[in-house]
């Protein structure tokens, strides 16, 4: 193998690596992880810890292969705005027709684990979250309404349901209550990131609520939603899934999330948008972490 051929492995793994937006992906595993954790009573047994780690490898692998489908239908779009440039599908790195065998192979995979080795329940909820996404969000609802994250937000809601299929073959209230709490949280997280990257989304001509409602009613709808996340993250508790850990940690974090966006309302600039956007993330990873801790020290 030559110099250039043995750096460009490497290099081409990378970019394929790339596609499948590690770092969401992470997130979405994570909140996977949560559901099938509270699914399971007290400890889980050894088959139990098998079939979870299954059940992510399957779920990380499905949701790669709508990311990296994402990243064929917006190449455009991505090539104009600064925070996705550097994908390879934006630079040219990758051609449509890597990406797309590199999407199908992955959702294969990723299908044939669940269906096979966690269970069918499991494997078409995982499908119909790339559907959601990959399909009807990113090239139908994206470019059409400002209401595309709120909508759209369904998948990227669904991973504690996955979860929680996974572990118990159902989809109990429990997991509608973890979907609802992501559902809720998704629209001002993601606004928050739209208002300091409005000049790029102006420039790819997505409709996204700052762009076309202007920073004002979109600093409002944040307000207005992490009010309604506040009260939402309080039904596991409600519910009786957790106890009173959690809920001293979710009125913490809630208290958090509103008093960013009272100050965004009152005040708004692009740092204090980077800062909102970064406590949203802080806010649901800390919160079903807190929802994991109580699972079992309560």
């Amino acid at each position: 193998m030559t110099a250039n051929a043995s750096m460009a492995a490497p290099s081409v793994l990378r970019q394929f690596h790339a596609l499948t937006k590690p770092r969401v992906i992470q997130l979405i595993v994570f909140c996977a992880l949560i559901g099938m954790v509270l699914a399971v009573p007290g400890l889980p047994t050894f088959p139990q810890i098998g079939l979870a780690a299954i059940a992510c490898v399957g779920i990380y692998l499905v949701a790669g292969a709508a990311a990296a489908f994402n990243c064929i239908v917006e190449k455009g779009i991505d090539a104009k705005m600064k925070r996705t440039a550097w994908r390879p599908t934006a630079r040219g790195e990758l051609s449509d027709v890597q990406t797309l065998i590199f999407s199908a192979l992955l959702c294969s995979a990723g299908s044939v684990i669940l269906y096979v080795w966690v269970n069918p329940l499991t494997m078409w909820l995982t499908f119909a979250t790339f559907v959601g996404y990959a399909v009807i969000y990113t090239v139908i609802l994206k470019p059409l309404t400002p209401q595309n994250i709120v909508i759209g937000g369904a998948s990227g809601a669904m991973p504690p349901v996955l979860g929680w299929a996974a572990m118990t073959g159902d989809v109990g209230p429990e997991a509608l209550i973890l979907f609802l709490i992501i559902f809720l949280w998704t629209p001002p997280h993601f606004w928050a990131l739209a208002l300091y990257r409005v000049e790029d989304y102006r420039k790819s001509g997505l409709p996204m609520l700052p762009v076309t409602h202007g920073s004002e009613f979109t600093r409002l709808q944040i307000l207005l939603y992490t009010i309604i996340l506040a009260a939402a993250c309080v039904f596991p508790f409600v519910y009786g899934m957790s106890s009173w850990l959690y809920l001293v940690v979710a009125l913490g974090l809630s208290a958090g999330f509103c008093w960013y966006a009272v100050r965004l309302l009152r005040n708004y600039s692009d740092d204090l948008a980077r800062a909102t956007f970064r406590f949203s993330l802080i806010h649901l990873s800390v919160l079903f972490a807190a929802l994991l801790v109580d699972h079992y020290l309560l």
